[in-house]
């Protein structure tokens, strides 16, 4: 640490994807940090190589995939050598050596060396004319090979091999792929689906030799064909080798490092010299090795996150998913698709339509998939087999998608997103459309969606079009995307995940946001527009009685108490139980109405009726007449309990079977003021013919002649979903109890932002029915937890509020005149 500014000096080794995503990680937490030096083997800049088919195939250019060019390194001060491969790492005295001899001292040092792709030692290997499919070179020999020569030979029926020959073909070369196994790809795909890819790349005209070996490559000076070990011979004027990479462990072995298949390295990608950390494809973390995206990016961020010196990131390992990069064919596959005696399969096949879906489960978790020809639910099914949610409960209709679980038939996000026009508006809270997002997507070289919300802002507010922009980046970058890391972090200040801030808030008896950010060592002392909220939520669910609510971490509209419109006023909702009203509280809220000169006075779809155009300033004043007309908050601005929807019931409907408006009222009395993860909803209808559709409810009552069907789970928002069937129960006493439990379990186990419906689909509906219907003890604690809560939560706001608290909240802000110009009078 002896330079001349006094900065550490760090030197990373290979310019290519994951190093550099890891220098880009470090200087977003700390720029000023080290001194940077990189040494890069090939003679360009920073390129994405995951992106080399598409060139090979002409779909883009290699300026197009260029990720940091020359000026990207001189802005940030850092030192780039390209086209310099280090020779030797001086551990001793901590430095480096290039083959032309440059020298640059260390104090830590970056692996990110990549892989070698493997050439089968034939003989003939050597010849012009083979070449393997690994960088921008390679690509070069292959496009101005396809300009002069007519047959390619590409070796390898993987993943890389395919790419290869598709591109060849586009070129206009006639293509044989000659593969060792029996069926392609057979470390990502059944041999079905195999089956129905080869038959879709020999429509194209791709030619195949499959169960084939290599003897010897023919020719004199160049390549002129393949001979196989059956004797027979193909004409070649270009052979690829694409049989595979291999961790380049060779300049990591030489300075002594532990290496296996690859340099051995510890949770925080530190190899067993604690000053060398290493990432990428030469890496070799708990026997695993990668060769995917989204592990280097997982890898990069804890890395960055160790040489920033913050310490609280671990990496884990990753679980991948694959898709094919070649026009027009849809491929996807993920875990462990082979199974075993312990496992048994889902199969589709609609040969006709060429679809073909496999799902391998083992107890009742999606254990993997392969999907061709219809890939649309491939992300749905990996965040499954990720998250293990239980499958039980709708293994019926698992094959057929999303769509088909409790989705009333909007079809699934993916296919909405990409049939949304690019002004449609993606982002409401900042205004964000959807064509912003795929041009920063692609003009940016965008791969997650820290990398969107940092560009373009969206999804960086109140976070509910999160799925949206995830679905946008799947659309735009295919195979490329993976909505890794698999544990997203709450935001920018903490590498730790929603679930471990709340697991670590109730085991250290964490009651305060400055202790949790201690803690946990968040990395802004005060948190962001992000956090904030979330922890403000987590630590008033956990600690209803001590813990003091932060308004300032709430959004604009709880913190005033009503919900902004766009013309700046707010809309009041008074709070009317069950929606049953009387003349009085209708004329109190008309005289309301006129004494305050609100323009518009509706109905909401809740059954209450809605104030429109209120003056800021004019709240507190409005708020105390109606509470002097006995109403309270109705809480329509909060993630919170919003109404109870009921039909007339009994009391006056034909088909009635049970008092449907007294049970609302009992329910919304019992649970209004409650802060929940979002905003939640109940209905009670009298009878299955459903009047107050409580079937799309977060939670829904339907009464029938010998009970009350209990159901959870609906939304009839932008994503319609129908509820999921809880239970039957006989009373009324345990409807409430059912209701509190399940509120409170969603409020302790949700994550902030998550409504029912997605929360459901993550957890399973298994594991709600093991907490609610099974464990009665348990459904006890939690409606006793819920009904303490309620004794500190049901404080009605607006009267708070009428009588003076928060006031400045409600000061109309006083536009400051102009400053007179100087010589000029006032």
């Amino acid at each position: 640490m002896d330079t001349a500014n006094d900065k550490p000096r760090l030197v990373l080794i290979g310019n290519g994807m994951a190093g550099m995503r890891t220098v880009e990680e470090l200087l977003k937490l700390t720029p000023d940090m080290y001194d940077i030096t990189v040494f890069g083997a090939e003679p360009w800049g920073n390129y994405n190589r995951i992106m080399l088919s598409p060139v090979l195939a002409s779909e883009k250019t290699v300026d197009e995939i260029m990720l940091n060019d020359d000026a990207w390194y001189a802005e940030r001060g850092i030192t780039l050598h390209k086209g310099r491969r280090i020779e030797r790492i001086d551990r001793v005295n901590r430095r480096v050596i290039a083959e032309d001899g440059t020298e640059a001292p260390y104090d830590r040092l970056l692996l990110a060396t990549g892989s070698d792709p493997v050439m089968i030692p034939v003989p003939g290997h050597e010849l012009e004319g083979v070449v393997a499919f690994r960088d921008i070179h390679d690509v070069d020999a292959m496009l101005a090979a396809s300009r002069a020569h007519q047959h390619a030979v590409v070796i390898g029926g993987g993943l890389l091999g395919l790419e290869a020959a598709n591109g060849l073909m586009r070129q206009g070369m006639e293509v044989t792929v000659v593969h060792l196994m029996d069926h392609l790809m057979e470390r990502q795909l059944d041999a079905e689906a195999a089956g129905m890819l080869r038959g879709s790349l020999e429509e194209r005209g791709m030619r195949f030799r499959m169960a084939h070996q290599t003897e010897a490559i023919l020719g004199e000076d160049r390549v002129t064909g393949v001979r196989f070990t059956d004797g027979s011979e193909v004409e070649a004027d270009l052979v690829v080798m694409a049989v595979g990479i291999r961790p380049n462990t060779a300049l990591a072995e030489s300075a002594g490092l532990h290496c296996e298949r690859g340099v051995v390295v510890n949770d925080t990608m530190q190899t067993y010299d604690p000053s060398i950390y290493a990432v990428g494809e030469c890496v070799q973390h708990r026997g695993a090795t990668y060769g995917l995206v989204a592990p280097l990016w997982e890898q990069a961020k804890v890395c960055a996150n160790h040489l920033a010196e913050y310490g609280i990131g671990r990496y884990e390992g990753s679980m991948t998913s694959t898709k094919l990069k070649v026009t027009g064919i849809d491929l996807f596959s993920a875990g462990d698709f082979t199974g075993d005696e312990t496992t048994e399969d889902l199969v589709f096949k609609d040969a006709a339509r060429g679809v073909y879906k496999r799902l391998v489960l083992k107890d009742n978790r999606i254990q993997g998939a392969v999907l061709y020809g219809d890939t649309l639910d491939g992300s749905w099914y990996f965040q499954l087999m990720r998250d293990g949610t239980p499958v039980a409960d709708i293994r019926e209709n698992l094959l057929f998608g999303q769509a088909h679980i409790g989705d009333s038939g909007h079809g699934d996000e993916a296919s909405r997103v990409a049939a949304m026009p690019d002004n449609a508006e993606i982002c409401g809270c900042n205004g964000v459309c959807k064509g912003e997002i795929v041009q920063a997507i692609s003009e940016h070289k965008l791969f997650t969606l820290e990398d969107v919300r940092a560009h373009t802002k969206a999804s960086n507010s109140c976070g509910s079009c999160t799925g949206l922009v995830e679905s946008l980046l799947a659309t735009t970058l295919g195979g490329d995307y993976s909505d890794a890391p698999a544990k997203k972090p709450v935001c920018a200040c903490t590498d730790h995940s929603h679930d471990e801030v709340r697991a670590a808030i109730t085991r250290d008896g964490l009651k305060t946001m400055d202790a949790v950010f201690e803690a946990l060592d968040w990395k802004t002392p005060n948190g962001c527009h992000v956090c904030r909220p979330a922890l403000n939520y987590y630590l008033l669910a956990a600690w209803p009685k001590d813990y003091q609510d932060d308004a300032q971490s709430r959004f604009i509209n709880e913190r005033a108490h009503g919900n902004i419109q766009k013309d700046g006023t707010y809309s009041v909702v008074p709070r009317i139980w069950g929606g049953v009203t009387t003349p009085a509280e209708l004329r109190a809220i008309a005289e309301v109405a006129e004494r305050y000169q609100v323009p518009t006075v509706k109905f909401t779809g809740g059954q209450r009726i809605d104030l429109l155009g209120v003056k800021k300033a004019d709240l507190p004043a409005m708020w105390r007449d109606l509470g002097d007309a006995g109403f309270v908050s109705g809480h329509a601005y909060g993630k919170a309990l919003r109404t109870v929807k009921t039909c007339v019931g009994s009391e006056w409907c034909r088909f009635g079977t049970q008092d449907s408006t007294g049970l609302g009222i009992q329910l919304e009395r019992m649970s209004w003021g409650s802060w929940t993860p979002h905003k939640f909803k109940m209905a009670v209808s009298g009878c299955p013919r459903n009047c107050a559709e409580a079937t799309i409810k977060d939670l829904g009552v339907v009464c029938v002649d010998s009970g009350y069907e209990l159901h959870v789970g609906g939304n009839g928002g932008v994503k319609v979903r129908a509820t999921d069937f809880l239970c039957k129960v006989e009373t009324e006493a345990e409807v409430l109890e059912y209701a509190g439990a399940f509120m409170q379990f969603y409020r302790e186990d949700a994550r902030y932002l998550e409504r029912t419906a997605p929360w459901i689909e993550r957890v399973g509906l298994t594991r709600v029915k093991e907490r609610l219907v099974d464990d009665a003890e348990n459904r006890a604690a939690l409606y006793a937890r819920f009904l303490e809560s309620q004794e500190v939560a049901q404080v009605d706001p607006w009267a708070e509020r009428a009588a003076g608290h928060a006031a400045h909240e409600f000061i109309p802000i006083t536009p400051v005149d102009a400053p007179p110009r100087q010589g000029v009078s006032a």
